[in-house]
């Protein structure tokens, strides 16, 4: 019969204990008959020789609850049956528990939770809720239902003190409103007396400082483009004399150059008075819109003038360089035929200007003719339906380029005291003068002035008795900039037609006559100042002076 297995069995009958695998052997060992005197041999001696571990000074051996696997070297046992499996010769031996199970199934469970996290400090909370957490706190807590409670918390510091209400709920709590005590804000103006900053300089200030005023990017495109306009007008000339000298330089162009130079120096078109050259399809082109709602300008009418008569339009002053002329009289953008039906006017202006290659034959186009005393005569006394220049009409500029060295913004000196030689020309060819005044003129350019520049303006005096012409020195503004340039400023033009003086005709007129006309044309022309100057020249800084 087998031994037990039960260590405490095998301890009152002073037995070793016996290894579980080998007991499970021994029954196996038992039922089958053989090999249990064998097992138990080989059980004591592996005992008794000290192989074990965990073996006390009685020589008792100490079951755990884990089992180890120890390999003692031994020979494998044979065996016994085909169908019993070999199992290797080891020792098993209990380890001490690592691990206390729990539950039906042994596992080892998860660690129990913790408690509840703690609230965060105060101090943080506060730090997060954007109070400064060095304050000092006193707080005071009111009771709420289920277990809610408010407080609120007054922070004090050196220099400043805030109150806070937060509703507590549970573990929760929110901030319900949070302001500044009642001498937060005097304090803070204290503050601000006695900390004043010191800051650095501005970055950019020197752009904003800076005497050019840049146009900006965002500038709508009609705009741009009646800048265009108005700059091709105003280069035209220096233009057309580029142009013709890049063509000299090709020698391709040689053989039609020349014949093209002698055809400009003797050529009449512009003193003719036939005006074949004129173009209305030019004249009325749409970019010339675009010019006159540069400033703008505008035509403006007093009088009806009938077409039957002939006319010869007095224009002041004469300014840099007569926009207000051109936008006129020169093109049909402000409407002069609708205005003035029947009549066909002509511009009139230097001889020189049709000497010029290339830029004559623009100026031909647009219409324009020679302010000489033959062009004049024949534009007045050719043409028209009875082929003697009825409803024909030029305009001058009776200023002339003396008048120009007096353009200054917001005056009006006009050069007309002993300008007489117009009015001759009307009381020979019969024809009507009209004044014509356009206020703001003078105003689309700055120039230097003759009272605190007196040699510069004798220096102009003198080009203009040699040459014809004369130099004024001006500026305005730019085509990307508001200051400085050759571009005339964005100011209004308004010209005012005013009632024509009616001339008979003589072939040749006494000078009292001629005084008498020319006193009755500049009665018309302070006229007309008077009547719109307020309307027209709010911003003058003098009344208009009639020099020489």
């Amino acid at each position: 019969m087998a031994s037990t297995a039960v260590p405490e069995e095998r301890e009152k009958q002073h037995l070793p204990l016996k290894i579980y695998a080998d007991d499970i052997e021994d029954q196996n060992g038992a039922v089958n008959g053989n090999g249990a005197g064998e097992n138990k041999g080989k059980e004591n001696e592996l005992i008794n020789g000290g192989t074990t571990n965990g073996q006390g000074g009685d020589g008792i051996v100490h079951a755990e609850k884990v089992l180890k696997i120890v390999d003692t070297g031994a020979e494998p046992r044979e065996k016994k049956t085909n169908t019993q499996k070999e199992r290797p010769n080891f020792l098993r031996q209990e380890s001490k528990p690592e691990y206390q199970a729990q539950g039906i199934d042994e596992t080892p469970k998860s660690p129990p939770r913790q408690k509840a996290r703690k609230p965060a400090s105060n101090k943080f909370t506060r730090s997060m809720n954007g109070i400064d957490p060095n304050l000092s706190t006193a707080e005071k807590i009111v009771g709420g239902k289920n277990g809610d409670s408010r407080s609120t918390k007054e922070y004090t510091g050196a220099d400043k003190k805030m109150v806070e209400k937060v509703e507590h709920n549970g573990n929760c709590h929110k901030i319900i409103s949070l302001r500044p005590s009642e001498n937060y804000q005097t304090q803070l103006a204290q503050d601000r007396k006695e900390r004043p900053l010191s800051s650095g300089k501005q970055a950019g200030q020197r752009w904003k400082n800076s005497a050019i005023r840049w146009a900006p990017l965002s500038i709508p495109l009609q705009r741009r483009l009646q800048t265009c306009v108005v700059l091709f007008h105003t280069l035209c000339i220096a233009m057309g004399v580029s142009i013709f000298f890049f063509l000299c330089a090709i020698p391709l162009f040689w053989p039609l150059l020349m014949p093209y130079m002698i055809y400009c120096m003797w050529s009449t078109a512009s003193t003719s008075g036939m005006l074949s050259y004129r173009s209305d399809f030019l004249r009325g082109l749409p970019v010339w819109s675009l010019f006159a709602s540069y400033f703008p300008a505008r035509l403006h009418r007093t009088e009806e003038l009938p077409p039957t008569r002939k006319y010869i339009f007095g224009y002041h002053p004469h300014g840099i360089i007569s926009h207000g002329a051109f936008a006129a009289f020169g093109t049909e953008a402000l409407g002069f035929s609708q205005l003035f039906p029947g009549i066909k006017n002509t511009l009139l202006t230097l001889d020189t200007n049709f000497r010029i290659p290339i830029y004559r034959e623009y100026a031909l186009a647009m219409g324009l003719a020679s302010v000489s005393k033959e062009s004049c005569e024949n534009i007045l006394s050719k043409g028209g339906p009875n082929k003697e220049g009825m409803g024909r009409a030029i305009t001058i500029v009776v200023g002339g380029a003396a008048e120009s060295l007096d353009a200054q913004p917001y005056s009006l000196r006009l050069v007309l005291a002993k300008r007489k030689g117009f009015v001759k020309m009307a009381i020979r060819t019969g024809a009507d003068l009209v004044p014509v005044l356009c206020f703001g003129e003078n105003d689309i350019y700055d120039q230097f002035s003759v009272d605190t520049h007196p040699t510069i303006h004798r220096f102009q005096l003198l080009v203009k008795k040699l040459m014809g012409f004369t130099i004024p020195l001006f500026h305005a503004r730019g085509v990307f900039n508001y200051d400085v340039g050759l571009m005339p400023y964005r100011r209004p033009l308004n010209i005012v037609v005013g009632p024509a003086v009616r001339v008979v005709q003589e072939q040749e007129p006494g000078q009292e006559v001629i005084d008498r006309v020319h006193a009755e044309y500049v009665k018309q022309l302070e006229r007309l100042w008077e009547l719109w100057k307020d309307d027209f020249s709010p911003n003058r800084k003098e009344e208009m002076q009639i020099l020489e």
